[in-house]
């Protein structure tokens, strides 16, 4: 049983509603009626919970990456997995639910970086935030392999980390227009197999 209240619940489905139309319908494209419908909550109700789209954006972007950060650690937590490994099967398992759900939407964080990231400050904040969290989890294996001998030395942590999410970001736009999990696969193998190992 739950042990949210009412009103959380109901904001947590607006958002997890709104993660779904800002992945498939872009931020502008996306209106609120659409999102409050789809959760049969008035329309007018919708300020009692954000006070604005635009912070409604902002909230969705840490709702939509939560679960990936989750997802993540549980990889970093398991004593079977290295650092590198840890990183391996995070971005298997991802690569294996993209191919399923048909190589819709990519990553709410890539996709409103390029339609939103210069011209609203809160959500660009919330990007910055976002993906500050994600990059350093990814730091955090990557340091870890380091120790362990398995990482190259000669290239920060930090540095491989955001070549990493960067090199993810444009494959993702590549699978979208190509229909295929080859940009991402060759991400990880370019990289994790071979570019960031001893």
């Amino acid at each position: 049983m739950s042990s949210l209240k009412p009103k959380q619940v109901k904001k947590d489905r607006l958002l997890k509603q709104g993660v779904s139309l800002l992945l498939e319908k872009g931020y502008h494209a996306t209106g609120l009626k659409e999102i409050l419908d789809t959760v049969q909550i008035p329309k007018g109700s919708f300020y009692a919970y954000f006070e604005s789209k635009e912070r409604f954006a902002a909230e969705a972007i840490h709702h939509y990456i939560e679960p990936f950060i989750v997802r993540l650690t549980g990889h970093l937590q398991n004593p079977e997995l290295d650092g590198l490994g840890a990183l391996k099967a995070y971005y298997a398992e991802l690569i294996a639910e993209v191919a399923k759900t048909g190589f819709k939407g990519g990553c709410l964080l890539g996709n409103l970086m390029g339609e939103i990231g210069d011209t609203s400050p809160l959500c660009r904040d919330a990007l910055l935030d976002a993906v500050g969290r994600y990059a350093d989890l990814q730091k955090t294996a990557l340091e870890r392999g380091q120790k362990d001998g398995t990482v190259r030395t000669d290239k920060t942590a930090k540095s491989m980390a955001d070549l990493m999410l960067n090199g993810w970001q444009g494959a993702l736009l590549r699978m979208k227009v190509e229909q295929s999990v080859e940009p991402l696969q060759a991400v990880c193998r370019d990289l994790l197999d071979d570019y960031f190992r001893a």
